[in-house]
Order: structure tokens, then C-alpha cells, then sequence
């Protein structure tokens, strides 16, 4: 099986010689298989591991609705700033570094919500930030920045590709995206292989923030199960879609008591954005 590095394969061969917490808490007892034995790539030691990332442009999908770092003070952007600097200040005061996004049901906004609030983190100063698309169902991530689906996650916990092979680099930026990989038939046995909390674990030493993209609770148990190896969940609901039913349904599905808050999305335009045009047009246009 590979590691991120041999460090963290003898701490667990030390603390827990026949199965993980993760294998004994959700009843996975077989060790991963892998097609190839051969193809498994060597652990890479972390100082360095970034360096050997591929740099891409930020080419983003026209109508993806992004955040625009050319136009700062747009609304939207004003809105994810607003998200960051709460969840910023979260974790000052405790240690949050692996964040699951998650919504009660589709086309609530997760993925928008996901993609933003990454793009908003990336944008202070040494903030390094990795977006992971953990939606081996529907993984959209790579659709929105134009890039190659795989190599990815799957590919990585599969034993094909290494750390560094699966990550791309925005040019420019302090972010990161790490593509959700080849299709799979089994996305919730892959996700319970304890490598994914290895994984998880090992990836604050690289990046501040890791934001992942999950999909919906009430669909499939995938969220639920990232819940338990993260440090804490936000859930997207839409206005005028999402149900109380749902989001209680939603809350209660998961098995840790780890929501840092609901994220509305869907607010109309008039209602939220003429007040952000009428304060940034008297700011910036006041005399000196």
C-alpha cells in the first residue's frame, strides 16, 4: 500500500498494528487492492512535495460564475470574503484545516459554495488552500477550471499515481485542486479505505485550508463518512428549495456533531447586491 511517507506508515504500524480507527469505526476490514502492484509509486516526503505539483493558467468555464480577481468588489465576492474571514477566525480559535462542503440535497449550491469559498482563501498572502473534489459521483470540479479529470483522487487511493501527480497548481495563486480521478464503481468503499484519513491527516502540513466537495447527505452516506475523519462541515441549503424537513433530515444523518454553519444560497440579486453597489460607489468615490 502506499503512504504519503514512510514516517506516517511506522506511527501506524506503531499505534495500531492490525486496523485503523477509521477500519474498526466503519467496519472495513480488507486491505486495499490494487490492479497493479506494480504501478504503486513511492511515498514522497513532504518538504518539497510542491515543488514537483504542475503549474496551470486559471482558465475557468465562461458561464462557471467564479470569483473574478479582476473585479474585487463585486457582491459575490464580497459575500465569500465575509464566509472566509468568519471561518478564518474559527480557526484561530480552535484547529480547523479540512473542511467538508456538503448540502441536504442536488442543486443546492455545494459545488459553487466550495469552488468560491476556496477561490476567497487563496487570495490572502501565504494562505496556501487546496480545493479536493471528494464527489466520485458527480465530480464537477475539473469541468469548472478546464481540466483533465485524471489523473486524481481515485487514481491516488487506487495505488496509480502519486501525491504530486494528482495535483495542479493554479499559476499565481495559493491555490491548489486536486481533481477527483477516474470513474469508480465503488466511491463509498474507496472513501473508506483508510488512506483517506491518512490522507487527510497529513494534508495541513501542506495547506492551511483543505475544501472539499462531497456529495449531498440525504443522497449518499459520502459526506457523512468525510464528517467523521474532517474538522468540520458546512452545509449549503437554497432559498426557496431547500425544505426545514431536509436540512433537520440532513443535520441528523450526519454522525458527528460538527457543522461550523449553514451557508445560504440563492439570495435574490436586488435584495443583496444594490446595497454592496451603493456602498462600494460612495467609498471609492470619496475625495482624498
Amino acid at each position: 500500500m502506499s503512504r504519503v511517507h514512510d514516517a506516517l506508515r511506522k506511527a501506524e504500524q506503531a499505534g495500531s498494528p492490525e486496523r485503523s480507527a477509521l477500519d474498526r469505526s466503519q467496519g472495513a476490514s480488507e486491505p486495499r487492492q490494487v490492479a497493479d502492484p506494480a504501478a504503486i509509486v513511492q511515498p514522497v516526503p513532504l518538504p518539497g512535495l510542491l515543488d514537483r505539483v504542475q503549474e496551470i493558467p486559471f482558465h475557468p468555464l465562461p458561464d462557471a460564475l467564479l470569483l473574478n480577481p479582476d473585479h474585487p468588489h463585486d457582491a459575490p465576492t464580497e459575500e465569500f470574503r465575509a464566509l472566509r474571514t468568519r471561518l478564518n477566525h474559527m480557526q484561530s480559535l480552535q484547529p480547523i484545516h479540512t473542511i467538508v462542503v456538503t448540502s441536504p440535497s442536488p442543486a443546492e449550491g455545494k459545488s459553487f459554495t466550495a469552488i468560491n469559498l476556496a477561490l476567497a482563501e487563496a487570495q490572502l498572502a501565504g494562505n496556501n488552500t487546496l480545493l479536493a473534489d471528494f464527489d466520485f459521483r458527480r465530480p464537477v470540479i475539473h469541468n469548472m477550471f478546464q481540466i483533465d479529470r485524471s489523473p486524481g483522487l481515485t487514481d491516488y487511493l487506487l495505488g496509480k499515481a502519486s501525491l504530486p501527480e494528482i495535483l495542479r497548481k493554479i499559476a499565481g495563486t495559493n491555490l491548489w485542486i486536486m481533481p477527483a480521478g477516474e470513474s469508480v464503481l465503488n466511491p463509498l468503499e474507496l472513501l473508506n479505505l483508510k488512506e483517506v484519513k491518512v490522507l487527510l491527516d497529513e494534508l495541513p502540513a501542506l495547506f492551511n485550508w483543505v475544501i472539499m466537495d462531497s456529495p449531498p447527505l440525504l443522497f449518499a452516506a459520502d459526506a457523512n463518512l468525510l464528517s467523521t475523519v474532517c474538522h468540520g462541515t458546512l452545509m449549503v441549503v437554497r432559498i426557496g428549495a431547500t425544505t426545514i424537513d431536509s436540512i433537520t433530515r440532513a443535520m441528523q444523518s450526519l454522525c458527528e456533531n460538527n457543522v461550523l454553519g449553514i451557508v445560504v444560497n440563492g439570495a435574490r440579486r436586488g435584495e443583496l447586491y444594490s446595497k454592496y453597489t451603493y456602498y462600494h460607489q460612495y467609498y471609492y468615490s470619496k475625495p482624498d
